[in-house]
């Protein structure tokens, strides 16, 4: 065998994406983190029409011109970001946009701030890039928010960047406005980058959502389409940064996939430019589901925030062999120390599934695991 580069050994396969391996058909799955609605109807008809007329050419390798300004108008008026279509990058999902921000600006000796739990393809690209992982703690005791004055004391000379997920993969943290300016600030006085990924913006409850990209230049922003009109697999996000920012990125891009599918591009048009109805109905019943689930979870002694976004929850379990009981029992949760070392003693479960669902593998756990 070839030996592989030594890049891909500091990285393991997807402690999630195991869940798409699991063989027992009844287990309830909670370890997925994708929302169990259809993509909308009127989605799916311009994507169909983008067939239909033979419109699955190349695109421009930035994305076509109409989504981009539908795009720039997006942010304006529900981010207070202001940008223009040549500084918007269409990519293949948040997943590549995140991947192409550490190609395009970390390297040997980098220090990237990360908070400590995260999404754990943060640390897998950080790592293929070759820079540094400097953790900031994400405590439960603070609802497992980011907090500026923590992020200002791992500041040092070699601070590239930081990533800020807001609401949070695993978590469903939802960031303090005042902490999301304060660290925008810290940007812009020693001169590191902000990514900044807002995937899960839409899908928030009881707080509101605050783009640091509205208080510093020094943010590339990322989004997608995947989570707010589950469109998963039709791998289609975006990002948007300054001029300078985005041509080193378009390089990246532009080697990586030339341009996003066009069929999806056309998708994520009519999401921009059509009815919200399904957004806010997908939105109104996560909300209920996530009551069920942290109500529950207390309720069997595993001590549950309030999540305010997103759709995880991460109760605090300290029994090591969890996830292996609940599994045999039928219900598919992720170890929390997939997502950094305070992680550990949690477990994360995605309320991405249907209500009946969610409250039947609560009372198989209280059952078999709790009470078994």
């Amino acid at each position: 065998m070839i030996n592989p580069a030594s890049r891909t050994k500091t990285i393991e396969l997807s402690q999630i994406r195991k869940m798409f391996e699991v063989t027992n058909p009844d287990a309830i799955n909670l370890g997925i983190g994708e929302p169990d609605f259809d993509v909308p109807q009127n989605i799916k008809d311009a994507m169909k029409k983008s067939i239909d007329e033979n419109d699955t050419h190349y695109t421009s390798n930035k994305g076509i011109i109409e989504l981009r300004e539908e795009i720039v108008k997006k942010f304006k008026t529900e981010n207070g970001i202001n940008t223009d279509p040549e500084n918007i990058l269409v990519t293949a999902g948040a997943s590549e946009a995140l991947f192409i921000c550490a190609q395009a600006f970390v390297e040997k000796g980098d220090e990237v701030i990360l908070p400590n739990p995260s999404f754990l393809s943060y640390e897998a690209c950080i790592n293929i890039a070759g820079g540094t992982i400097v953790p900031v703690d994400c405590t439960m005791e603070n609802e497992f928010k980011l907090k500026s004055d923590d992020v200002a004391e791992k500041i040092s000379k070699d601070t590239k960047a930081i990533i800020l997920n807001s609401p949070s993969n695993p978590t469903g943290a939802v960031m303090e406005k005042e902490d999301i300016k304060a660290i925008a600030d810290l940007s812009m006085d020693n001169d590191f980058l902000i990514i900044s990924d807002e995937i899960y913006e839409k899908i928030i409850y009881d707080k509101k959502h605050y783009s640091p990209a509205k208080y510093s230049d020094n943010v590339i922003t990322l989004n997608g389409f995947s989570k707010t009109y589950a469109m998963t697999g039709l791998r289609i996000g975006y990002l948007t940064a300054n001029e300078d920012y985005t041509e080193e990125l378009l390089k990246v891009h532009q080697y990586n996939i030339a341009c996003a599918s066009t069929t999806s591009q056309r998708g994520a048009y009519e999401a921009l430019t059509g009815p919200q109805d399904e957004v806010e109905k997908m939105v109104s019943e996560f909300k209920n589901r996530r009551d069920l689930i942290v109500s529950r979870l207390n309720e069997m002694g595993y001590e549950t925030v309030n999540a305010e976004g997103a759709f995880y929850v991460f109760p605090k379990i300290e029994d090591k062999d969890f996830v292996t009981k609940a599994a045999k029992a039928g219900v598919i949760t992720v170890p929390g120390a997939a997502f950094g070392s305070n992680g550990e003693g949690h477990v994360r479960m995605s309320y991405a599934n249907s209500y009946d669902n969610i409250k039947r593998a609560m009372d198989i756990l209280e059952e078999r695991v709790v009470n078994g």
